[in-house]
Order: structure tokens, then C-alpha cells, then sequence
């Protein structure tokens, strides 16, 4: 009792964190309605929080070192709690933005501390659940950040979306300050911090994930905006990582990448990370816009795949004692491609049942592939590179969700066209199915509106429609094609990976 409850408490406030990162995506619309914003605007909501969260995220190990474990997550659950409230008070879309943006940067140290954590607390075959612990956690709650998030905002409001971290935010808070001692802080680290590295890191990550998100929306490097960030955000990322190659203390130890276990991990984490936030995107983004449902029925159709995350978690703890955790992670991977293919099969009626199957498919090896790599990734990492390599581990999974979505939205924006123009061409006078369907609408549609030329017109804008629907239904399959690519890529590396063996004692110096 004496490792879970504490690592229980700082499981809960990891959850928090991951769950606000799309507890909105569901529920847009109604704030930008309550906030008067433009719909160019209200995406902020969203991007703000993650461009703060992937800034934060790898200078985690650094400050853990000098704040301590203890007082760094008490801080961090704080400066979330304090920051939610905030959101839900807030007057506009700007406050808005402010408040998520620091709501994002204040709560991000949660997550990954809560992973070097699990180190301390837990030793030999323990790590497997604690390991499976995290991997649910991780691939779950941005799963039901939707499904929450239209739930409250459809019974209550959508300020509510951010009134109900305030007291589990106070309670993890005083759970932390009152359990966790893992540590001591060390604040001569201030003095001997590089500054600028940190610098160059902000503005670097900073820029590439509004690349990122904003991207496609403004036709990518045809806008001025979108590019000069791309060069800014590509110079200060290459003068990060040659600076942190070069200098003695480091905020981020890219050394680590010399260990194959963590790089693959690294890449493998990416990848999951795609998956995991893409079919986040692009699952809601086809039922509202295609299908026209609500938030409400958005969140329960999607719910099916935060339910067999769940139930997958049993079985990988049983499969873990017995089977390599490579073998697992690939099975993981396999599957999770599979589901992407069977969602490339999706057409413009599918709903809450036809999407239950690929859903069920997703969700159930999401800890297949989170958990392993956890324990294959960082487990194989001395204790004094495992604070600052976390970090940059749980970066990349952020970074491959914001990799997975910007080219997803490229792919659909891309190819909706592509589709629609090649649909378009089969519709001719020439085509005798197409030519009777038009000629049948503008008689019904004439005899409704009581002039033919008015039923023709109408039936060509309803003919549009149609072909547009189904030209927008290809392009998602698409994207959930080019998301099984990257999986069947990385389920060919993981063999490359040596298997880890957990010690049998507890490292004591973990942190």
C-alpha cells in the first residue's frame, strides 16, 4: 500500500491531464457559441493547450531534479486546477485561449513524472501492472475525452467541461504533497541550467506544433505564416539538439538515443501516437460533418473504444508474465493496423453499429502497444538518464499525435477534392443511371417547388451534395489507410529491440 496509493493518486492526476487534451474535441461548437468566436478561432481551444503541453513535457526531467518529484507534481496538479477554473470563467475567446494554454503548460509535468514513478515504486514483474496501468491510462482517456466531454456539455454546460477537475485537482494535490517521497530538490540545477537551450526548445517545439495544426486550414506553405514558422521552428530544433550535445548539463539528454531500445521506443511511441489522436480526429470529425450528429451521440458512438482499451488491460497483464513483451507489442501493433483496414471500409451511413467492430478492434490493443514500449523504451535506461529521457519519451507519442492529425487533415482536404472530381466525372449525360436519377429528382423536386426550373436546380445542389458526401467518405478512408501504413511499419521494427529484463530490486536512486 505504501507504493500504490501514491502512485494511484499521481495516476489520477495523469489522467486529468490527458483527458483535457480532447475533452473539448466534441464540444467546440458550443463554446465558441457561448464565447462569440469565429470558427477560425475556436480550434485555439484545442491547439493552445497542446502547443503548451509539448513545450513543457520534456523539460519535465530537469525539473523534477530541481523541484523534487514531491513539490513538482503538487505544483503542477495546482497550476491545472487553478487554470480550469479559469477556463470555465472565462469571457472570450481570447481568455479562453490564454487560460488553456496555461492550463496545458502548468499540468503537463504530470504525465511524465508519473512514468519515472512507476520505476521507484515498483520493482521486478510489478512493473508489468504498473507498466499496464500507465498504458490504459495513456491510450484511454484521450478516448473518452469526447465521449465525457459531450456528455457534460449536452447535461450541463460546457463550462463544466473544466469546473469538474477542481476537486480531484485538490485532492491529488494534497495526496502528493502528503505521500510522495521520492526525492530531494536540487536548486543549484537553477544556476547551472542552459537557459537558452530551453529557449530554443520552446520556440522550436512551439512553432512546429502550430505548423501543425494550423496547417492545412491555411493550404500549408502557399500561406507566409505557415512557412516562415517552419524555418523557425526547423533552425531552433537543430540548434536544441546541437547544443544539448554539447553542452555538460542538458535539459534534454538526446544521448539517450544511443540506446536502441530507447530510440525504437521513441519511434514506436510516435506511432502509437498517431493512431491513437488521428482516430480521435478523424472518427468524430466524419460523424459530425458527414453523418450530423450531435456531441452527445458522437461521444456514445465512440464510446465502445474506450471500453475495450479496458478490457484489453486483463489480458495483456496475463500475457505479460509468460510472453516476451516484444511479441506483445508487435501483436499490439498488428491488430491496431487491422483496425485502421477495416475502418478504410467505412461508406456515408455508418454509425454507432457498423463502427462498433473496427472500434472494438482499436481500442482493445491500445495497451498492446503503450505498455511494452514503456518498459522496453525506458526500462532499458541507466536510473540517471531515466528523468530526462521520460520526457522526451512522452513527447513523442504528443508529437506523433500532432503528426498524425496534421496529415490526416492534409489527406482530406486532398484528397475530398481528388475524389470528388473523379466522381463528378462518371456524372454525364452520357450516364444512363445518373442522367434517370437527376431527370426523376427534378420532376419530384418540380412538382414540390411548382416550377421545373426550380426542381432542377435543386436537384443539381441535392446531385452536389451526394457526390460530395461520398467524395468525403473516401478521403477518411484514406486517412485511416495511411494510419495502418505507419503501424505496419513500426510492427516490423519492434524485432529489432532487445528484451528487458526487470531487476529484482528496486533501483533506489531512480529519482
Amino acid at each position: 500500500m505504501k507504493a500504490i496509493l501514491p502512485f494511484a493518486v499521481m495516476c489520477v492526476g495523469m489522467f486529468m491531464a490527458l483527458l483535457d487534451i480532447q475533452i473539448v474535441a466534441s464540444s467546440l461548437q458550443d463554446i465558441g457559441g457561448g464565447l462569440s468566436a469565429a470558427q477560425d478561432e475556436i480550434s485555439w481551444v484545442q491547439t493552445a493547450y497542446l502547443i503548451a503541453e509539448i513545450i513543457t513535457i520534456p523539460l519535465s526531467g530537469w525539473l523534477t531534479r530541481v523541484f523534487s518529484t514531491r513539490w513538482l507534481f503538487t505544483g503542477s496538479a495546482l497550476g491545472f486546477t487553478a487554470s480550469s477554473l479559469l477556463c470555465g470563467l472565462a469571457w472570450n475567446i481570447d481568455s479562453m485561449i490564454f487560460f488553456r494554454a496555461l492550463q496545458g503548460l502548468l499540468g503537463a509535468s504530470m504525465i511524465p513524472t508519473v512514468f519515472t514513478s512507476s520505476f521507484h515504486y515498483f520493482e521486478g514483474p510489478k512493473r508489468v501492472y504498473s507498466a499496464a496501468v500507465i498504458g490504459t491510462i495513456a491510450s484511454v482517456a484521450p478516448s473518452l475525452g469526447p465521449v465525457i466531454g459531450g456528455y457534460i456539455t449536452d447535461a450541463l454546460n460546457w463550462h463544466w467541461l473544466f469546473y469538474i477537475n477542481l476537486v480531484p485537482g485538490l485532492l491529488v494535490s494534497a495526496g502528493v504533497a502528503a505521500m510522495v517521497k521520492i526525492d530531494q530538490p536540487d536548486f543549484s540545477l537553477l544556476k547551472e541550467a542552459d537557459y537558452f537551450g530551453i529557449l530554443l526548445m520552446a520556440v522550436g517545439l512551439g512553432t512546429l506544433e502550430y505548423v501543425l495544426e494550423e496547417g492545412t486550414r491555411w493550404n500549408w506553405f502557399s500561406d507566409s505564416t505557415i512557412s516562415a514558422c517552419a524555418w523557425i521552428a526547423g533552425m531552433a530544433l537543430i540548434a536544441f539538439i546541437i547544443r544539448s550535445l554539447m553542452v555538460q548539463n542538458p535539459v534534454v539528454d538526446f544521448r539517450a538515443f544511443g540506446n536502441r531500445n530507447f530510440a525504437l521506443g521513441c519511434f514506436l511511441s510516435f506511432v502509437t501516437g498517431i493512431g491513437i489522436f488521428s482516430t480521435i480526429y478523424l472518427t468524430p470529425l466524419f460523424l459530425g460533418y458527414v453523418r450530423g450528429f450531435s456531441a452527445w451521440q458522437t461521444g456514445m458512438a465512440i464510446f465502445s473504444t474506450g471500453l475495450a482499451s479496458v478490457i484489453g488491460v486483463p489480458f495483456y497483464i496475463l500475457a505479460a508474465r509468460k510472453i516476451d513483451l516484444r511479441w506483445l507489442m508487435m501483436a499490439g501493433l498488428i491488430m491496431f493496423g487491422i483496425s485502421m483496414w477495416s475502418f478504410s471500409l467505412i461508406t456515408s451511413q455508418w454509425g454507432g453499429t457498423e463502427l462498433l467492430w473496427p472500434q472494438l478492434i482499436r481500442g482493445f490493443p491500445q495497451v498492446w502497444c503503450v505498455a511494452p514500449s514503456v518498459t522496453l523504451g525506458l526500462g532499458s535506461l541507466s536510473p540517471a538518464r531515466l528523468k530526462y529521457a521520460s520526457g522526451l519519451f512522452n513527447m513523442m507519442r504528443n508529437l506523433g499525435g500532432a503528426v498524425g492529425i496534421a496529415v490526416c487533415g492534409a489527406v482530406l482536404n486532398n484528397s475530398t477534392n481528388f475524389h470528388f472530381q473523379m466522381l463528378a466525372a462518371h456524372v454525364t449525360a452520357a450516364s444512363g443511371p445518373s442522367d434517370r436519377f437527376l431527370a426523376g429528382l427534378t420532376t419530384r423536386l418540380g412538382v414540390a417547388l411548382g416550377s421545373p426550373e426550380a426542381g432542377h436546380q435543386a436537384a443539381l445542389r441535392q446531385l452536389w451534395a451526394l457526390i460530395y458526401t461520398q467524395a468525403e467518405t473516401l478521403s477518411y478512408a484514406d486517412a485511416f489507410r495511411a494510419v495502418m501504413v505507419a503501424f505496419a511499419i513500426a510492427a516490423c521494427l519492434v524485432p529489432l529491440m532487445r528484451k528487458v529484463a526487470p531487476p529484482k530490486a528496486a533501483v533506489a536512486n531512480a529519482h
